[in-house]
């Protein structure tokens, strides 16, 4: 900008391509959990004969008799398809000196001025917003006061009701299922987050021959849809018996191999932002590789360590595809729970559950980030 460069072409030709490998790793992220996505088109589309990849690896499991065969050729297909993506974002990984941003010079971030664009950019959010977020919660917040199910209306306000929640209140092992559910989530995102900031400071940092393979294999399972990964578990655990199956503990296997991918995309991002000096400085002063990743690799990827952690942990505590083939009655999770609602039809008691399950996931949130806020790392 003191050259005279507009903020137009600020964005284009220096932010855009130093933010490239973050809108990489976001859009690898959100195709892969799109095309493996199994839960809506199961709800939605199966009901109406609408199948996707997922939906019809469960059709094929399901039958009488299981097609596993059938099955397998659709999670090669997947396999094919993500297999690619995690490729390319594998080489931009490979050239991340590139877009370091944090070095030992001195850097102060500052906000841009949209100008009157930022009315028209604040109505798109609260559309936005409005439409993905705030009406279907309306909808399910109106459908848990009701005893059945009913389109809103003057007339139904009639039929308002709290028996929904006492009906959830009272529900068996409630209290152990969401025990569950939480150490499940807490525990797979703090353990994916920290080795996953080990293989990342090794795929980004380190010139280690057979690196790329590293990186190829924490994100292979990124490339499986969750209830395949849950069958294959399932399957090897059945015939290995080493005392977990029926546990807790393969579910908590389960969900950190499933959501390795998702850490490391987080911290590589964040990796690929420190530069290479501020190592090379410490170990100049003589401090070994445990005190330099402690004190300062650590330290500089709290941000990012932060979001995917929050990120694990949000979609660890609603994972339903792997689950389903994993829990016991003594490991149900929530969305074990939610499932078995669905598909005994009782939809009002459903959208209660879904609304305390909505709002506890929403003070985990502002519980997360205010601790993140305490110990320095800002949004």
């Amino acid at each position: 900008m003191m050259s005279g460069a507009s903020v137009r072409q600020v964005a284009w030709r220096i932010t855009l391509r130093l933010a490239w490998p973050a809108l990489a790793a976001a859009l690898l992220i959100l195709f892969v959990r799109a095309i493996e996505s199994f839960e809506v088109p199961a709800l939605l589309g199966l009901p109406v004969g609408i199948e996707v990849f997922t939906s019809s690896i469960y059709t094929a499991v399901h039958r009488y008799p299981s097609q596993v065969g059938l099955a397998s050729a659709y999670a090669v297909a997947l396999l094919v398809i993500t297999t690619i993506g995690v490729y390319l974002v594998s080489r931009l990984s490979s050239r991340g000196s590139k877009y370091a941003t944090m070095t030992g010079k001195g850097f102060r971030p500052r906000q841009i001025d949209l100008g009157g664009w930022r009315w028209l950019t604040s109505a798109l959010f609260a559309i936005y917003f409005g439409l993905i977020v705030v009406l279907p919660f309306l909808v399910l917040l109106w459908s848990s006061f009701q005893r059945f199910y009913t389109v809103p209306s003057r007339e139904a306000l009639q039929n308002l009701t709290l028996d929904p929640y006492r009906f959830i209140f009272s529900y068996p092992d409630l209290a152990s299922t969401v025990w569950n559910s939480l150490m499940l989530s807490l525990g797979s995102a703090t353990i994916v987050m920290l080795v996953t900031s080990v293989i990342c400071w090794i795929v980004v940092k380190t010139r280690m021959r057979g690196r790329w393979m590293l990186d190829n294999i924490a994100s292979l399972p990124m490339v499986f849809p969750g209830i395949v990964l849950g069958l294959s578990i399932m399957i090897f655990y059945l015939n290995v018996d080493i005392g977990i199956y029926g546990t807790i503990w393969i579910m908590f296997l389960a969900y950190v191999t499933r959501f390795m991918p998702y850490g490391l995309r987080y911290n590589t991002t964040s990796m690929l932002q420190i530069h290479a000096e501020l190592e090379e400085s410490a170990a100049m002063c003589g401090a070994s590789w445990t005190t330099t990743f402690r004190r300062i690799v650590l330290p500089l990827l709290k941000p990012g360590l932060v979001a995917g952690w929050i990120y694990v942990m949000i979609v660890s505590i609603r994972e339903l595809s792997t689950s389903i083939l994993l829990y016991s009655p003594d490991t149900r999770v929530v969305s074990i729970v939610i499932w078995e609602l669905w598909e005994n039809g009782q939809y009002v008691e459903l959208s209660a559950l879904g609304v305390m399950f909505i709002l506890a996931l929403f003070g985990l949130v502002l519980t997360a980030r205010w601790v993140g806020r305490r110990y320095g790392i800002k949004d």
